[in-house]
């Protein structure tokens, strides 16, 4: 994920594009399918305060490259706080899987990372 590449001409590095992490990119896709189920569960149950939190995510989720999506699926993960958590207020029906999806997204982020550092 973020193993840099000096095969540009003006020797500078870059780091891999998404499309270049096939697992990596599918779990988003699956996580922002989850998101848009989220989104619209609040919508109907009028969470306004997690309509704003959740509008951007879906489309972070599918186009954010990997280093932008680790921060964007931690922020995702942090609707599910201790003392405040998105569980309170929208149904199991679409809170889980999108946890579960999350977190296989954040597992196959973390597996890159490993593989990248060696």
């Amino acid at each position: 994920m973020t193993e840099a590449r000096s095969d540009r001409p003006d020797g500078h590095s870059r780091r891999a594009a998404r499309h270049e992490h096939p697992a990596i990119d599918e779990a988003a896709l699956v996580v922002a399918r989850c998101a848009d189920h989220m989104l619209e569960s609040a919508r109907e149950v009028g969470a306004d305060r997690w309509v704003a939190y959740f509008e951007p995510m879906p489309d972070r989720l599918r186009d954010d490259e990997p280093i932008a999506l680790r921060a964007t699926a931690t922020r995702c993960r942090a609707a599910y706080g201790v003392k405040d958590s998105v569980r309170d207020v929208l149904p199991a029906v679409v809170t889980e899987p999108f946890l579960d999806a999350l977190d296989r997204l954040i597992r196959e982020l973390n597996r890159e990372l490993n593989r990248s550092r060696g």
